[in-house]
């Protein structure tokens, strides 16, 4: 932990013409600047201090090389240097007494404010470390941070292939700059024809055409499937059984096409999911339809045997193979203290073998049984679907 002040300035396409008195103040009594090569060339002569590229690869050398730097420490930074930047690594590497912030206008609240758009409505995605399909969504209003001059592209493709080709795109470069300059376009169009001229700053403006984005568990039509399908009711009751918070991490084992990992996924802020099937049909699926819902899912081959190095979950979900040997306990194991698993069984062999954990470690056990009316001649009578037993436990 290094003792000296880390000050972050936030600053935009227009230079140091547009900073304020403070960050001026901090700039020219300055001894190291950090930054990017493109932050370090928009200072200007007034800027004395000795100007650090940021070590390569970032997070392994920053504290390193900031720990042995004897003074106090200016940072430039796109920006606001909190929304998706090197403000909120800082401080979460030295501390919020050590790091003092002075944000610029983001380049989200500045293509919002040439869109008209209220930033409290708007999404916010960052592609500069997630994948491309990742800013797919199903409807609502997004503005997403490119990684590159490649990123609209990309993303306009991505787009295009998951049936939101009519989605249209306004792709802002050097935002706020004297260089500033708009596009408008569609996904499609863009895909198709897209320029070999865009800003490496950039960023792309989103409204999600066609605009079907239903907050509740999906459809069951909406997954690719082969059989292997926790079914829309039956999901709704899983993922309220699972209970997701923002940031944890489900286990999603015997995954099949991978629907509760992504209604999972779909819940809350930084919920992640690691999916085991054995099926490797199965598992080109998953990664299909997690495209498709925009969400990125790690899939790894079946389980127990694939337990191996995956990071630990907060939660673990079991939806195919609860009596194969060493299985629920591999995933018992692999639980913190307080964590949850929810299991669920639809043959009486899998029953019974929930029965029997719950007979020794306790929990919830719940049996549902659905009924979906269909015609019988002109008439309607009740066709049953298979019961499923749910085994409810948190770790003790």
């Amino acid at each position: 932990m290094i003792g000296h002040p880390i000050t972050v300035i936030g600053i935009g396409a227009d230079g140091m013409s547009g900073l304020g008195a403070t960050a001026l103040r901090e700039l020219a009594g300055a001894a190291v600047v950090y930054g990017s090569p493109r932050q370090l060339d928009l200072l200007d002569d007034t800027v004395t201090a000795q100007r650090r590229r940021w070590p390569s690869p970032l997070l392994p050398g920053l504290e390193t090389e900031l720990a042995q730097t004897a003074t106090g420490v200016h940072v430039v930074a796109s920006g606001d240097p909190m929304l998706h930047g090197i403000g909120t690594t800082l401080i979460r590497l030295f501390g919020g007494d050590r790091v003092t912030v002075l944000p610029h206008v983001s380049s989200v609240t500045l293509a919002c404010a040439r869109l008209g758009w209220p930033v409290n409505d708007t999404e916010v995605i960052s592609l500069v470390t997630a994948e491309p399909h990742t800013a797919v969504r199903h409807g609502g209003r997004a503005v997403v941070l490119s990684r590159d001059a490649s990123s609209p592209t990309v993303l306009a493709r991505r787009l295009a292939e998951t049936g939101r080709g009519d989605s249209r795109l306004s792709i802002f470069e050097q935002l706020g700059g004297p260089a500033e300059r708009r596009r408008d376009t569609t996904a499609a169009d863009w895909a198709n024809n897209p320029a070999d001229d865009v800003d490496a700053l950039n960023v792309v403006a989103v409204q999600y055409l066609p605009d079907d984005l239903v907050l509740a568990v999906a459809v069951d039509d909406a997954f690719a499937h082969d059989g292997q399908l926790t079914k829309q009711a039956m999901r709704a009751v899983t993922v309220t059984a699972l209970a997701p918070r923002p940031g944890e991490l489900l286990w999603d084992v015997g995954s099949g096409s991978g629907s509760i990992a992504i209604e999972w996924c779909r819940r809350g802020r930084g919920c992640r999911a690691i999916a085991f099937e054995r099926d490797p049909q199965r598992r080109a699926r998953i990664v299909d339809n997690s495209i498709a819902f925009g969400v990125d899912i790690d899939v790894r081959d079946g389980a127990p045997g694939a337990f191996a190095g995956a990071r630990q979950p907060s939660v673990v979900f079991v939806g195919g193979g609860v009596t194969q040997p060493g299985l629920l306990q591999g995933c018992l194991d692999a639980l913190p203290v307080g964590g949850r698993l929810v299991a669920n069984a639809v043959t009486a062999e899998s029953e019974a073998f929930l029965v029997q954990h719950y007979s020794r470690l306790g929990g919830e056990l719940t049996r549902y049984q659905h009924y979906r009316g269909e015609p019988v001649g002109t008439f309607t009578g009740w066709r049953p679907a298979m019961p499923v037993t749910q085994w409810v436990v948190v770790k003790k």
